[in-house]
């Protein structure tokens, strides 16, 4: 066991923990943040996407010792109330049916309007192809990333 004082949501908590505790249990099982899901438990589906340093990473594959001063946010700290554009263009697209993976579906969509704030639809479905949904609703959710691109730009 080991001690860390990790920055999530713009808190420092600390945690005592295995220094290889994939990033995902810490945030779920010790620090009670459960909008990350556990999906698939190897990296493959996105369903526990958080951001490291504004980046999006799989945080069942982030063994906590690996995070060092770098920060965490997750779909807790994106925004306080639902607030984020990405957050507002899922709900007014309806785009989440069963919900289990939209988590990490927009802690994705935000990390990549980030980098590219105006994406098209083949930078959407590059950057998104990591992130599987089972119900399907990839139509609505490229919509959404385009609404929430534009509600951005808009505000420039």
């Amino acid at each position: 066991m080991a001690v860390f004082n990790l920055k999530i949501n713009g808190k420092v908590q600390k945690v005592d923990v295995d220094p290889l505790t994939p990033t995902l249990w810490v945030l779920r099982d010790h620090l009670n943040l459960q909008g990350t899901k556990y999906g698939c438990g190897v990296g493959m589906c996105g369903a526990c996407t958080v951001h490291l340093n504004g980046s999006a990473v799989r945080s069942c594959q982030l063994p906590v010792s690996a995070i060092g001063k770098q920060t965490i946010t997750t779909i807790e700290g994106l925004s306080a109330n639902a607030t984020h554009p990405v957050q507002k263009t899922w709900i007014e697209h309806d785009v989440a049916q069963c919900g289990y993976c939209q988590a990490g579906q927009m802690m994705s969509a935000s990390a990549l309007l980030k980098e590219n704030p105006n994406p098209t639809d083949e930078d959407i479905d590059g950057y998104m192809s990591g992130n599987i949904c089972r119900c399907g609703t990839y139509l609505r959710i490229k919509e959404a990333i385009k609404s929430a691109a534009k509600s951005n730009l808009q505000k420039k």
